[in-house]
């Protein structure tokens, strides 16, 4: 049967690579990605076949994967982080209904919630809600909806795709969203860059977060009620009962 891996490759660098991601890519033939998560592969992996598409032909690149490996090559689709969280492991198996003869498997990675809470400390030690704030597949209001209902239930939340030039406005539209239910006071933080160079982070007020200018290459944190700032890092205890004050 002809084979095909869904590989999340983490944050971007090879040593946040997970080894059996590292061994699948080793062992195919051809990688297939967004042109921006070849490059970040292509040195370690040299002597493989490697094909690209631009952003938003995630389509094209699945029914390229399955044609690549109807022809006997042992692919891999790989996706930055997991490809289970905002990847292409959906996709590939939707479209991979058409491609009985092909076997998929799926490879998990480290994605930017738990990268970015490694690089502020422990802010997600608890219960927390991971919501992208790109409205490109989903509408605003049903974001809108998710926000207030997480910050009622006193979640920590951690936000993907927090700005571009088309949503500048949309963090503070989020923070002013979540204030509705949290204190501006409750500790929150940013990670940017996560595993790549430049890498860095930033504890903050969610009132300070509100005028914060963030990038889609920054991952943002809202702490809980427990949630403290500990030594520069954000901290969430694991539970309330016995929390310490």
């Amino acid at each position: 049967m002809n084979k095909i891996y869904v590989v999340g490759i983490g944050p971007g660098e090879y040593e946040q690579m997970t080894m059996r991601a590292a061994n699948a890519l080793n062992s195919c033939d051809t990688i297939i990605g967004y042109t921006v998560y070849v490059d970040l592969v292509k040195e370690h992996f040299a002597g493989k076949e490697f094909l690209t598409t631009p952003m938003t032909k995630e389509v094209d690149r699945c029914v390229l994967a399955f044609e690549e490996a109807v022809k006997g090559k042992t692919v891999a689709m790989i996706c930055s982080g997991d490809a289970g969280v905002y990847g292409m492991s959906g996709l590939m198996l939707e479209i991979g209904a058409d491609y009985p003869d092909c076997e998929v498997e799926i490879i998990p990675g480290v994605t930017a919630a738990t990268g970015g809470a490694a690089v502020l400390g422990a802010p997600l030690i608890h219960d927390f809600a991971l919501i992208s704030l790109s409205d490109l597949l989903t509408p605003w209001e049903k974001i809108e909806k998710r926000l207030l209902c997480a910050s009622e239930a006193d979640f920590a939340i951690c936000l993907y795709n927090p700005s571009s030039r088309k949503r500048h406005d949309y963090l503070q539209k989020a923070c002013d969203l979540m204030m509705q239910y949290k204190s501006p006071e409750t500790v929150c933080g940013i990670a940017w860059n996560i595993g790549r160079d430049g890498e860095g982070m930033k504890v903050m007020s969610l009132k300070e977060l509100r005028d914060t200018q963030v990038d889609m290459f920054t991952t943002v944190f809202i702490g809980n009620s427990q949630t403290k700032e500990i030594d520069g890092r954000m901290v969430t205890p694991r539970g309330y009962r016995h929390g310490r004050e």
